[in-house]
């Protein structure tokens, strides 16, 4: 499928993968199946955008809020989550793809945080695409971590308070040197952002679709982006403000 001028697309696009389990349940098979489809459709989604000239790629993985789903199935995502690092590392190194994580590591066994970090380390300096993958994050963490920072760097007279703006809380946050996204993308039919990047979605363009996260294809990633380029961003002001005059 052909895709959209790279120009014109998005620069930074996040998305929530919703849909595995359900996608699993409609075959009659157990919701790790459904998340083993899910990588198959993760692979496809990183191909494609970075085919389409987006310079950023921030995936939901794993929500601090996920620790609360029965734990075998948390127990079976941790274990295909290193499976996936282990697998697919290297290939994502050899297309020059830049891998990042954000979210607490704190709560993931030692394995897991020693393969995210190798991960990274072998990526840093890759100059394609960059792939953020959030994993046990939330965006009420995000901001207080912010706020805790901000606090500490006042404490010790780095900045007084009347310094503090939005560039200044937006430095400490978990993708502080990064772009805000441009499109959000949430598939399975939900529409809500589930704690996902709150405070860097202020301007975003939302797009929800009722395809579930294995049957995200070319197509699909398509159509979200041929609804992008119909919004017109505005940012506060007029829609006549924004216009572009012929001939420009």
């Amino acid at each position: 499928m052909t895709v959209q001028s790279q120009a014109s697309n998005p620069g930074h696009i996040c998305i929530i993968m919703d849909g595995n389990g359900r996608w699993a349940r409609q075959r009659l098979m157990p919701r790790s199946f459904g998340h083993r489809q899910g990588v198959d459709a993760t692979r496809r989604c990183v191909e494609f955008f970075a085919g389409a000239g987006v310079d950023y790629l921030t995936l939901f993985a794993f929500s601090s809020e996920n620790w609360k789903r029965p734990e075998e199935e948390v127990s079976n995502l941790m274990e295909l989550f290193i499976r996936s690092l282990q697998r697919y590392t290297d290939e994502l190194h050899e297309k020059g793809l830049r891998i990042r994580f954000i979210g607490n590591r704190d709560r993931f066994a030692d394995k897991l945080r020693q393969q995210i970090e190798q991960t990274e380390l072998k990526t840093v300096d890759n100059r394609g695409m960059t792939l953020i993958i959030a994993a046990n994050y939330g965006g009420h963490w995000d901001i207080v971590n912010a706020a805790r920072e901000l606090a500490t760097r006042v404490q010790d007279g780095e900045i007084s308070i009347a310094q503090i703006d939005d560039r200044q809380f937006a430095s400490g946050l978990a993708l502080g040197e990064v772009p805000s996204p441009d499109l959000f993308i949430r598939t399975g039919g939900e529409q809500r952002i589930s704690n996902f990047l709150l405070w860097q979605l202020a301007y975003t363009e939302f797009y929800f679709c009722d395809c579930l996260w294995p049957d995200f294809d070319d197509r699909e990633m398509q159509l979200a982006l041929d609804e992008y380029h119909r919004r017109q961003r505005r940012y506060g002001k007029t829609g006549d403000q924004v216009e572009v005059p012929p001939g420009c």
